[in-house]
């Protein structure tokens, strides 16, 4: 009956909303390009502005956060349907510690991203949840992060990224990082998690259906949350037409995908005598819930998280780098002092690289924005109220520009911010050594916070770290680009550098 309702109404101001849109397509010389707090107007609320910074909202939105009181505020969208948008660390501790149970994946996040991520951990709340994380959490002990550096990243590097890059290097040619990382990420989830080695990192550098695929349902599956209403999708899925009908090619090619892993894990579990060395798709499988759909909703869920986050982070890490030389030389040296270091205990002990990996994330997020929707009626600590069904989103890009937590040097690259000089007795070290400091996870919610906190946390930095080292101790990496040209930052599911990322790898004279 809803459903009808929103269609009558979206059918009835169709032609304001097709001459709003077209009225505001023209983003250059926008009027709503100033900071300023959007405007609202009866039935349609801000569509205005929303339409005209559709291209850039992460940006747009983060301005706004900066300006408004207590760095939150609600944005009023069309037909009375409101959204809190917030950078206040207080807030974000309500929403995702205080008042968890209130605050839910929701059903609008989950419908638009069912059709992709099924019932997979990013995508349910609940039991189903808490079970997915409780058998996920032992793939994350010291043992076997431990043995993700040094069996699968350390191999993976030198097997199969830094010859690529030294035969790039040594034909002066130009390749999108951002697309060797996402290649390196991929591999390294695959084996880690499943067991199982796509191979998608070779010389050749090939696509494959299956990555070209997950690529275009992630792009479409989020761009469901931009239409106006959500009948509009819907209209387009039942009739089989335009993006909807492109998603369901993908995601078929992508669960195709997924399925085989899972068939093949299965196999080999049943030839097996023990789960001793169990990956983590083996304990999924051998936990009672062998349901082949549910379980291949958890594989395409991971490889999400593994694929595109750490390799996001890395991206802009390597092109913060690129343009702070000073940076740059306190991680290569870093790099060398620990050279001689087993590979495990070189990657944790690297503290000045982990506080500068940890300030690029808080200029370029890998996951910007997250929205949680209110399951009951409930006050926000700055007073804001929330309706049952409103959704509340953090904007971690935004509160990694806020002066109030960085300070007036917020917009530099300065891993320093993390850092504490202590005082040693170790002559080797000299006077002092760095410690690294970190923020609450609240101020700092890049890997969220509160029960829902990343597992992956570590492992991730483990990976990055490793992956910094091993680049940086032979290549500079160099931007193939014109000087003053600045990458744009954009976000589906997860960030990306529009574009992908030109470099060039120069090798390393001896002496540097």
């Amino acid at each position: 009956m809803v459903e009808q309702l929103l269609l009558a109404l979206f059918l009835f101001f169709l032609p304001l909303l097709l001459f709003l849109h077209r009225g505001s397509n023209k983003k250059k010389n926008s009027p709503f390009s100033t900071k300023t707090l959007p405007k609202s107007y009866p039935l349609i609320g801000s569509y205005l502005e929303i339409k005209a910074n559709f291209h850039r909202s992460v940006q747009w939105l983060s301005d706004i956060v900066q300006i408004s009181p207590a760095a939150t505020f609600t944005l009023h969208r069309l037909f009375g349907q409101r959204q809190v948008i917030t950078g206040n660390p207080a807030v974000v501790q309500h929403i995702l510690k205080n008042r968890f149970s209130v605050y839910q994946k929701g059903h609008l996040f989950r419908q638009n991203l069912a059709d992709f991520l099924g019932d997979g951990i990013f995508n349910v709340d609940g039991n189903n949840w808490k079970f997915q994380r409780q058998v996920a959490s032992h793939e994350f002990n010291t043992k076997s992060l431990r043995k993700f550096v040094e069996n699968v990243v350390d191999t993976e590097l030198s097997h199969r990224l830094v010859p690529i890059l030294a035969a790039a290097a040594s034909q002066n040619q130009v390749l999108d990082f951002q697309d060797i990382l996402q290649r390196f990420a991929f591999d390294n989830i695959c084996k880690i998690a499943f067991g199982f080695h796509p191979e998608y990192l070779k010389p050749s550098l090939e696509q494959s259906k299956f990555a070209l695929a997950f690529e275009e349902a992630t792009e479409i599956s989020t761009k469901r949350f931009r239409k106006p209403l959500s009948i509009i999708w819907k209209i387009q899925k039942k009739l089989n037409i335009g993006s909807e009908k492109q998603l369901r090619v993908a995601v078929s090619e992508v669960r195709e995908f997924a399925k085989n892993i899972v068939k093949e894990k299965n196999q080999e579990l049943q030839e097996k005598a023990s789960l001793e060395s169990a990956d983590m798709l083996s304990r999924f499988l051998s936990s009672g819930h062998s349901d082949e759909d549910f379980v291949t909703d958890i594989v395409i869920s991971f490889i999400l998280a593994g694929k595109d986050t750490t390799s996001a982070a890395l991206t802009w890490f390597f092109w913060l780098l690129s343009k702070n030389p000073r940076v740059e030389k306190e991680v290569l040296k870093e790099i060398r002092e620990k050279s001689e270091a087993p590979v495990y205990d070189e990657v944790k002990d690297m503290v000045y690289t982990h506080a500068a990996l940890s300030e690029s994330m808080r200029l370029y997020p890998p996951v910007p924005m997250d929205t949680k929707e209110a399951v009951d009626d409930d006050v926000l600590p700055d007073g804001t109220v929330v309706k049952k069904g409103m959704r509340v989103t953090y904007h971690v890009y935004a509160m990694g520009r806020l002066e109030n937590l960085w300070g007036p040097d917020w917009a530099e690259f300065r891993p320093e911010r993390w850092l504490d000089r202590v005082a040693t007795t170790d002559s080797d070290e000299g006077n002092w050594r760095w410690n690294f400091v970190p923020r609450d996870s609240f101020s700092y919610p890049v890997f969220q916070a509160g029960p829902r906190i990343c597992l992956g946390k570590e492992m991730a930095f483990l990976q990055m770290k490793r992956v910094v080292a091993g680049i940086l101790r032979r290549f500079r990496v160099v931007p193939a680009v014109e000087e003053g040209v600045e990458p744009e930052f954009i976000s589906f599911l997860t960030a990306k550098m529009k574009g992908g990322f030109p470099v060039r790898l120069e090798e390393r004279a001896d002496q540097e």
